[in-house]
């Protein structure tokens, strides 16, 4: 029997992106024959599965599961190719079931998710069963858990926005406000202390540029500076936000109502960050044309 070596597992997972296990298994069952291996996966997997990994996954779903008792929750991205696919029945369940078992067992990163066992398998042969059946590059992006003396509640909005908030004090339905509230205006942090600096500096430049060139005398700067810093930090942090369904009160002054404090929240939106390629499909058919 030829031998199965790691190297050659891997080879053929970056080739096919199935699942090592069955990497293995092809290879033992093609006698170490990497051509043959990959045909006998693309029967178990269908051609779909064969290097969909190198296709763009920036659309999917948020999804978001918090604990019976509330002590503990978990927000998670899972993207695929298009929105269809982010429909599918198959799809979704696969992202409730993961979410739900990474909430349970805590895994250290997305990557060590993979390894989390689920009803058919571990995550990541779940994964890839799927991506053979769909036909979609199908990627566990991102997750955030929290466990808390407090309460955790979280918000989705349509599957594409999704917020987990560690909320101490208050109650369900001061939740679930603030949760929509950080949905609707996506505040990059608690307080200014969480703004990142070079944010603030960006800012700096951009008000003293905009003063010089409406001709405010020098001796201005300083001042109107550290306003549109101010007004920055009301628009970004928040505490300083106003609330969304009482503009007239500030979300610090909502929480000191009902006795309560925001230990921590996290914001999701699908495929935040991830470049899509933009076709010009009428480019592509006016290029064909001159073929």
């Amino acid at each position: 029997m030829a031998e199965i070596t790691a190297s050659m597992v891997k080879d053929l997972r970056d080739r096919t992106d199935a699942p090592m296990m069955d990497c293995k298994k092809a290879l033992t069952e093609a006698e170490g024959d990497s051509a043959r291996a990959e045909e006998i996966l693309r029967v178990r997997f269908g051609n779909k599965a064969i290097k969909a990994a190198e296709r763009l996954a920036a659309e999917g779903i948020v999804v978001a599961f918090v604990a019976k008792d509330g002590k503990t929750g978990t927000l998670l991205e899972v993207n695929s190719e298009t929105d269809f696919c982010a429909k599918n029945e198959d799809f979704l369940k696969y992202a409730h079931d993961l979410v739900s078992h990474i909430n349970e067992k805590s895994p250290t990163n997305i990557e060590a998710a993979g390894s989390i066992a689920m009803a058919s398998g571990t995550a990541e042969e779940v994964r890839a069963q799927l991506v053979g059946k769909i036909g979609e590059n199908i990627t566990p992006r991102r997750f955030i858990r929290y466990q808390t003396s407090g309460r955790v509640i979280s918000y989705v909005h349509s599957g594409r926005i999704g917020v987990l908030l560690d909320l101490q004090g208050g109650d369900e339905l001061l939740g679930k406000d603030l949760a929509m509230h950080i949905a609707a205006n996506k505040p990059k942090a608690l307080n200014a202390s969480g703004i990142d600096p070079a944010l603030i500096e960006v800012e700096k430049r951009v008000a003293i540029e905009k003063a010089k060139e409406a001709g405010k005398p020098e001796a201005m700067l300083e001042k109107i500076v550290e306003g549109t810093v101010q007004k920055f930090l009301k628009e970004v942090t928040l505490l300083n936000q106003p609330f969304v369904k009482d503009d007239k009160v500030s979300i610090e002054q909502l929480l000191k109502s009902h006795n309560a404090t925001v230990n921590a929240f996290s914001i999701f939106s699908v495929g935040e960050g991830i470049e899509k390629a933009v076709v010009d499909y009428a480019a592509e058919v006016a290029a064909a044309t001159k073929v």
